[in-house]
């Protein structure tokens, strides 16, 4: 509590600390009233008790920064402005974000070190976090399936079942999830949340809902560094039917490196049991799954991110054991007039381990090698940060997914237009 009344004192020294920062990072002549008004009403929320009259003033605030970034993402005074208004709203994931950015403009020493002070007070104040979002996606292949017509076993070929081949469609997803942290000490917390996700398309085939909950540790290191040690647990359904379940063990890292780069560490261990009619004999047992993930602001309005890991999946079956490591590359920009795009490139090479002889997999490759698959993803995101709907921000994908493989049956390609509809509290 006291470092988060410090902040919030810090709030009224902001102005002064900044010095000719603060005059020179003003918007121009044409958008000069706006700010001021939004200034105006900031500061009458600044100085009033909690109550309807100050959340309105602070949602006047925040439609005032909007409209200025809408136009010009690169106003990294009207970015601070935001932040803070976010921050008296408790809206501490948005303030944190917008934060972030500010430090990515460089501002002077003093301003910086008022904004790592906020930063601080939001990370020992969380208490609640919840999620919730919804795509509508059109899929040229909804169950990945191959589309060859013939398949070769013992030099003979054989037709495919008509009903195995590529299946379009439209479908819906809803996702959704939240979590608690306990205070035990002063820097230490009990992380408890769920997380679940529903997948709806026509007919019952390709349904889906996946569900989770942990629990565990979080423990801070000084301003910077934190990490937690999770115990999980999943249950999965397709078509109407118990898919799976899993225990495991979750350990996860953070580390800001610098102002504007961040780094997250994370690994986790899962005991998967697969229901008996599932179809999915002999996939029963571990998975094992490594992952590093950096982020780096090198402007307010640009974001470019990175992240590789390596997954192993260890059944009962031989010829199903695989080992994954993987990269993804990915940046975005806000541009004028309100419009954010993006894209990245993911890449997936999957080793299968050999089989015994009777194993159906050695049918399936050349000469009974084991299985080799490369998987490319191409994303591409666009969106305008003035539409809103309720608080969601809506935003268009363009997905293009390709496997390459050695294995027959298991090779390929398919194209995804989502309209993607998300919010944090």
């Amino acid at each position: 509590m006291r470092r988060t009344s410090r902040a919030l004192a810090a709030a009224a020294l902001l102005l002064s600390l900044a010095g000719g920062w603060a005059q020179a990072a003003q918007p121009e002549d044409e958008t000069g009233a706006l700010f001021r008004a939004g200034m105006t009403a900031l500061r009458a929320a600044d100085g009033q008790a909690e109550g309807g009259e100050r959340d309105g003033l602070l949602d006047e605030a925040v439609t005032v920064f909007r409209a200025i970034l809408h136009d010009r993402p690169e106003l990294v005074r009207v970015r601070l402005e935001l932040a803070r208004a976010f921050y008296l709203k408790g809206d501490d994931q948005l303030a944190r974000g917008h934060f972030e950015r500010v430090l990515a403009g460089g501002p002077p020493p003093a301003v910086a070190a008022n904004v790592r002070r906020y930063l601080a007070a939001i990370r020992e104040r969380r208490r609640w976090t919840t999620h919730l979002g919804a795509t509508v996606s059109g899929d040229s292949n909804i169950g990945s399936a191959s589309d060859a017509e013939t398949v070769s076993l013992f030099g003979l070929p054989f037709r495919t079942d008509p009903d195995a081949r590529p299946v379009s469609g439209t479908g819906v997803s809803i996702r959704g999830g939240g979590e608690y942290q306990h205070p035990l000490s002063p820097r230490l917390r009990l992380r408890i949340g769920a997380d679940a996700a529903r997948r709806e398309y026509a007919g019952s085939r390709f349904d889906g809902t996946d569900i989770a909950v942990h629990a565990g540790p979080r423990r801070l290191f000084g301003p910077r560094a934190e990490a937690s040690l999770l115990a999980t647990a999943s249950r999965r359904s397709a078509g109407g039917r118990p898919r799976s379940r899993g225990l495991g063990l979750r350990a996860e890292a953070r580390q800001r490196l610098s102002p504007t780069v961040r780094a997250d560490l994370w690994a986790s261990w899962e005991d998967r049991v697969f229901a008996t009619r599932s179809g999915y004999d002999g996939y029963d047992g571990p998975v094992t799954r490594l992952g590093l993930h950096m982020a780096w602001l090198p402007a307010p309005q640009a974001l470019v991110e990175g992240a590789a890991g390596y997954d192993r999946e260890r059944p009962k079956a031989k010829s199903r054991r695989n080992r994954t490591p993987w990269g993804r590359l990915g940046a975005s920009a806000m541009l004028p007039r309100g419009f954010t795009l993006g894209g990245s490139l993911e890449l997936r090479r999957t080793r299968y381990e050999e089989g015994e002889w009777y194993d159906l997999a050695r049918l399936l490759t050349p000469g009974g090698a084991p299985r080799r698959d490369l998987t490319r993803i191409w994303r591409l995101t666009g969106g305008n940060r003035g539409w809103t709907l309720f608080g969601f921000s809506p935003r268009l994908a363009l997905v293009r997914e390709s496997r390459e493989t050695n294995a027959q049956l298991h090779d390929y390609a398919k194209t995804r237009l989502e309209l993607l509809f998300h919010r944090e509290f």
